[in-house]
């Protein structure tokens, strides 16, 4: 069973470095016995503070879904974060910023394209397959994840990481939403320009090898801790590239197969 106390102190340290957008140090530093269970209980307990203060939850992210990252950090699974209302960035904020991720929000912001799902069913279990979260899908989308490490230089542990909230920090959804079984979702494509040059390319199959493998496994992760998925709630199925940072080029380009394109402006450097 975690320290109370100790849970409790890192929670709150995490969610004062990200109201005052200060770097930490890395945590288990301090804390070696910050592992992955501990890092959960603080995450847990820092979505208590979020409701606490009138934040809704309205899903999760996932993240470590490519193999690479994952050997990297010595796991075999991916790890979850949640997300709150006050996480999306809509289409009204990035037009009133000139389409630039409001940065006086964050550290060091980068974004990754990423598949996107919301839910039309509950998903809960041990034992959920990947025909069950087909079934539970009432849109596709493409998207942006905002990560924002609270560590210095993104330098974290495992533990660091999960109780940072998996480095969540904001989302951008995308224009068009369409129906899971329109799509072959493996083979859905994002090509990444800044200033109109292409600095990456994949495919949903860079997620753990489909996106909807993905997303089981963040259900039976949430399930360990005995929480689920509820109806209307949005998921993001992990990283298809790397990160970009905001702050490279004038422009930032993610154009989907199908899912349309996603365009913000950068503050260069």
């Amino acid at each position: 069973m975690p320290n109370t106390a100790l849970v409790e102190e890192l929670a709150t340290t995490l969610i004062r470095a990200e109201d005052e957008r200060q770097n930490l140090t890395s945590l288990a530093d301090q804390h070696p016995e910050l592992d992955e269970e501990l890092g959960y209980a603080v995450q847990d307990r820092t979505l208590q503070l979020r409701e606490a203060r009138g934040e809704q939850l309205v899903g999760i992210k996932l993240g470590l879904t490519s193999k690479a990252k994952q050997q990297r950090m010595n796991v075999d699974t991916p790890i979850v974060g949640w997300l709150t209302n006050v996480h999306r960035i809509t289409d009204a904020q990035l037009a009133a910023n000139d389409g630039r991720i409001p940065e006086d929000l964050f550290i060091h912001p980068r974004v990754e394209p990423e598949i996107f799902v919301t839910l039309k069913h509950d998903l809960e279990g041990a034992d959920v397959t990947t025909e069950d979260v087909r079934a539970a899908i009432d849109k596709v989308y493409a998207g942006l994840d905002v990560i924002d490490s609270r560590y210095q230089d993104f330098r974290f542990t495992l533990g660091d990481v999960v109780a940072d909230n998996a480095s969540g920090a904001g989302f951008v959804l995308g224009p068009i939403g369409l129906n899971v079984d329109d799509l072959d979702l493996a083979l859905e494509a994002v090509v990444v320009e800044v200033d109109g040059e292409v600095v990456d390319t994949a495919t949903g199959a860079a997620i753990l090898g489909h996106p909807l493998n993905a997303i089981a496994e963040g259900v039976r992760l949430l399930a360990r801790r005995g929480r689920k998925l509820e109806a209307g709630q949005i998921v993001l199925a992990g990283a298809m590239t790397d990160a970009v940072a905001t702050n490279v080029g004038r422009s930032i380009t993610f154009h989907f197969t199908n899912l349309g394109s996603i365009r913000l402006r950068g503050t260069g450097e």
